[in-house]
């Protein structure tokens, strides 16, 4: 068994001291197979023959016998930091992008304890479905057709005149049960069941086998075939919607969720690091303005940037649509706009602080199509570096700002919500002052 972690763009050797030539193969076809991989995934590992190297998915990828744990790295030039610290705070991530119940206190523990993603999120599953488990399972009146000697529920005419015509002794009934056997538990039982697959833990294989107990009764199905879209949350079973949260992350096939190539036994759970950290700063940016009359909407607008030519003013297009990260709205006008990089940014030392052409004249299509003045381009900031405006520039052609900003993910969450709101808060207030400290602040 060979099990590796590595950072976003680092690399990891086939051969002696890593993977085998098979292993790296089957690692290879997990991450081509994936739905965010792009042709021959490269966007989530390149194969260098002598080594894999990791891009900007994190997560992980197992196959039979190996696994390969990606974790985040906001620069490719810095010493790495130590693994449990940053293995909890993409945990925490995970939790507040995607809305999940990770116990971070306990999931702390398991990471300082070597324990890598996959293997904690399993442990947190399994121990936190044994605690519902030990409750009770959940249970629903399910319709039932059986040929019983006494009347039970009412009777099946057709059935009854028909099949049991020469049969008096043998009544067609028709009843309700209450039964555990639902489309939620048989979820449950088919998560059990793969997980044990992937569970290096004694601790966490002696769990999932004493869940596979309790679910002897359930039906289990292929992962293939779960009947997600016949789950019915209510307050029966409100308990259990985390767990439902969970097993979703562990073993349908969105975004933020697990592969399972075919015939294969193997388990991707990768995240795209820019899509991540643009939900994470999300989630936090509407807390920063939660009960003000500022509200955020992520992915809005929609706005086109082309359209026929009229020889008239064009107020909508049709072609090459626009969805800024983060809309700032007071009432219904548009206050800022924010988009979120996942990447370094430059030294001061650079007068573009390596901020991208591309990512330039984006915020400055959105100042025109969105009629808003205040623009932000928000970075990752060095873990522990503190979050801090980092520099406010002009955009020629009116009064427009376009403010560089970066966030320090390795802070706790309650303090990148204030420092999202310290930074944010030069780009919707009317007040002159602060928008003349912000910019001192800058310099």
């Amino acid at each position: 068994m060979t099990h590796l972690s590595v950072r976003e763009w680092g690399n990891r050797p086939v051969g002696e001291g890593g993977f085998t030539r098979s292993q790296a193969d089957a690692l290879l076809a997990a991450a081509r197979a994936h739905p965010c991989a792009h042709e021959e995934g490269t966007n989530v590992l390149v194969d260098l023959h002598t080594k894999l190297s990791a891009r900007q998915m994190v997560g992980v990828i197992a196959a039979e016998g190996c696994s390969l744990e990606i974790l985040p790295k906001v620069d490719p030039d810095l010493a790495d930091e130590d693994a449990a610290n940053v293995r909890s705070r993409l945990l925490r991530m995970l939790q507040v992008a995607l809305g999940l119940d990770l116990s971070i206190g306990a999931t702390a523990d398991l990471a300082r304890q070597g324990e890598t993603l996959l293997d904690i999120i399993i442990r947190v599953f399994a121990d936190q479905l044994l605690g519902e488990v030990r409750r009770g399972l959940p249970r629903r009146y399910q319709g039932h057709h059986d040929d019983l000697v006494a009347l039970r529920g009412r009777l099946d005419v057709a059935r009854q005149f028909t099949h049991h015509a020469v049969r008096p002794d043998r009544l067609a009934c028709c009843f309700d049960e209450l039964d555990a056997n639902t489309p939620l538990m048989q979820i449950m039982a088919a998560a059990v069941t793969s997980l044990a697959h992937h569970a290096r833990s004694f601790e966490t294989q002696r769990r999932l086998s004493e869940l596979r107990h309790a679910f002897a009764d359930i039906e289990l199905k292929p992962l293939s075939m779960l009947p997600w879209d016949e789950v019915q949350i209510d307050r029966t079973n409100r308990r259990w919607k985390g767990l439902l949260d969970l097993a979703e992350l562990l073993l349908r096939r969105d975004w933020q969720a697990t592969h399972h190539a075919p015939g294969k036994a193997g388990i991707t759970l990768l995240f795209p690091m820019n899509d991540l950290f643009e939900a994470y700063v999300g989630a936090l940016l509407r807390q920063a303005w939660a009960g003000t009359d500022i509200s955020v909407t992520e992915q809005g607008g929609r706005a086109f940037c082309l359209g026929d030519h009229t020889g008239e003013h064009l107020e909508r297009g049709n072609l090459f649509q626009t969805k800024p990260d983060f809309i700032l709205y007071r009432g219904s006008e548009i206050v800022a706009i924010i988009d979120t990089k996942w990447k370094k940014l430059g030294e001061p030392t650079d007068r573009k602080r390596g901020i991208q052409q591309g990512d330039v004249y984006q915020l400055m299509a959105y100042a025109r199509l969105y009629r808003t003045k205040e623009l932000m381009l928000l970075y990752p900031a060095d873990p522990g570096s503190g979050s801090r405006m980092q520099r406010g520039f002009g955009i020629v052609g009116g009064a427009d700002r376009l403010s560089i900003g970066t966030l320090d993910i390795a802070a706790s969450e309650d303090a990148i919500v204030s420092a999202l709101h310290s930074l944010t808060r030069p780009l919707v207030t009317t007040d002159h002052a602060a928008r003349d400290w912000a910019d001192c602040e800058a310099s």
